[in-house]
């Protein structure tokens, strides 16, 4: 069947529409492919660079990172290589929630856009950036899913989480709008029920995707429901796959399913980290983006760069995030070490993976049916002003707790609390729920808040 539409929202609109609003994706996009193919010492002279100017910014124009160099006796021009980064402390979830303001720069480029995480480590942060870094973060996910093989103007057929609708009326048309010029068509994959499933199947026949990007979980949920019960009767379809680890058997039973799964990392506090090419040989970083450490932090407190094969934890600097800088995050997942060495697929962008620590927990309701435990982190992305930190549990006998550490008080106002067991009702029918309020929720050995326990 001839596609009309889509050269032309991916040569004319899509452009066209980003450049009128002052956003240079496609040039960007177009300098990504290029400079993926070049050697690596250029990358890293090229992070160097972005590093550099990172840095001064900060000392000039943070209150954070200008007591963080002075008292360190650093030089912002000092920091010019991995080593030197290393010299400056790790930038965890608490501090990045205490510094938010002391980290705000006090000079342009001005923040522009406000975001608050999901919370899949349990403890939800606020992050502020500038144009700039939008528009790196744009590209940068429009290459990575490229070599996955989704591309401008494909039909995107999105089994993700559940999404809270727009305030107003006007909002959710716009939403709805910008949905259907760009082709993208989402299903909630959070209900695993089969009929659930049958209805996600029924979606995606009806809308002929050239692409799925889907949660891991829920494509393997999909997918051995559709090998179950004999579905397929559809060619090929790239599955890129995000938010949790692909096993290798959720990735065998996705590509009988659908088609080549690939899988993507990112964070909401710098969106795509990495994502796997054709090689099928772990992820390329997004190395002109970010700098990505893999860290090992040793018992007397020091932190060392992981060896080649050893796991270690993610740490993250935005290279473009000048409005507030963001440097050595750390985002509370594992990944393995890789050598610095050229993929066969010809790109010498550094690679990681694969990465660990990111498996959710799967939920039954009530009537036995599986629950993505990724669908309570959408519900606290728009709680942050009254709770600090949260983790469901799964009893043995099927019942639910809700454990929170409010913000202030010893409980949640009635508001926010409603909210939580109206949520609980929807995606746990029938399954016995409350909310328990504890002072804290400590860490899992890993170094992890498991947002999601299922006591087994």
């Amino acid at each position: 069947m001839l596609d009309f539409y889509g050269p032309i929202l991916s040569k004319v609109l899509f452009p066209s529409f980003e450049a009128a609003r002052g956003r240079p994706t496609v040039p960007l996009l177009r300098y990504l492919e290029t400079t993926q193919h070049w050697p690596h010492d250029a990358l890293v002279d090229l992070q160097m660079g972005f590093l550099r100017r990172l840095i001064r910014h900060a000392y000039r124009h943070t209150a954070y990172y200008r007591q963080i160099l002075d008292e360190r006796g650093l030089h912002p021009d000092r920091i010019d290589s991995l080593e030197a980064l290393g010299r400056l402390p790790i930038l965890d979830r608490a501090t990045v929630v205490q510094t938010l303001d002391a980290r705000t720069a006090n000079a342009p480029p001005k923040v522009i856009i406000t975001k608050q995480t999901s919370g899949t480590t349990g403890e939800p942060v606020v992050v502020r950036y500038n144009a700039e870094s939008r528009h790196w973060r744009d590209a940068t996910r429009w290459r990575g899913y490229g070599w996955g093989g989704y591309r401008i103007g494909m039909r995107a057929y999105h089994y993700w989480g559940h999404a809270l609708p727009a305030k107003s009326r006007i909002a959710r048309a716009k939403v709805m709008l910008d949905r259907a010029l760009k082709r993208d068509c989402y299903v909630d994959c959070t209900p695993r029920g089969d009929a659930a499933l049958m209805s996600a199947v029924k979606q995606l026949r009806a809308f002929r995707p050239d692409v799925m990007i889907a949660y891991a979980a829920g494509a393997s949920a999909l997918a051995r429901f559709v090998l179950e019960k004999g579905l397929r009767d559809w060619d090929d379809i790239p599955v890129l796959v995000g938010a949790e680890r692909l096993w290798p058997a959720e990735r065998e039973q996705i590509q009988k399913a659908f088609g080549p799964a690939f899988e993507t990392y990112g964070c909401r506090e710098v969106m795509l980290i990495a994502s796997e090419c054709e090689a099928h040989d772990g992820m390329h970083a997004s190395m002109e983006n970010l700098i990505v450490e893999i860290i090992v932090r040793e018992p007397d407190g020091s932190v060392r760069a992981a060896k080649p094969g050893e796991t270690g934890e993610i740490a993250i600097t935005d290279l473009h995030n000048l409005a507030c800088p963001m440097i050595r995050y750390v985002t509370g997942d594992l990944a393995v070490a890789r050598e610095a060495e050229r993929c066969s697929c010809g790109r010498e962008l550094d690679r990681l993976g694969p990465i660990e620590g990111r498996v959710t927990e799967t939920l039954r309701d009530g009537n036995g049916d599986a629950v993505n435990g990724l669908v309570f982190n959408i519900l606290f992305s728009s709680l942050t002003d009254d709770v600090r930190k949260f983790q469901i549990v799964q009893r043995l006998d099927g019942s639910v707790v809700m454990k929170v550490v409010p913000k202030t008080g010893d409980t949640l106002p009635s508001i926010a609390s409603g909210m939580i067991n109206a949520f609980a009702e929807k995606y746990l029918p029938r399954a016995p729920f409350g909310i328990e309020y504890v002072e804290d929720i400590p860490l899992s050995g890993a170094g992890k808040r498991k947002v999601v326990v299922v006591e087994r």
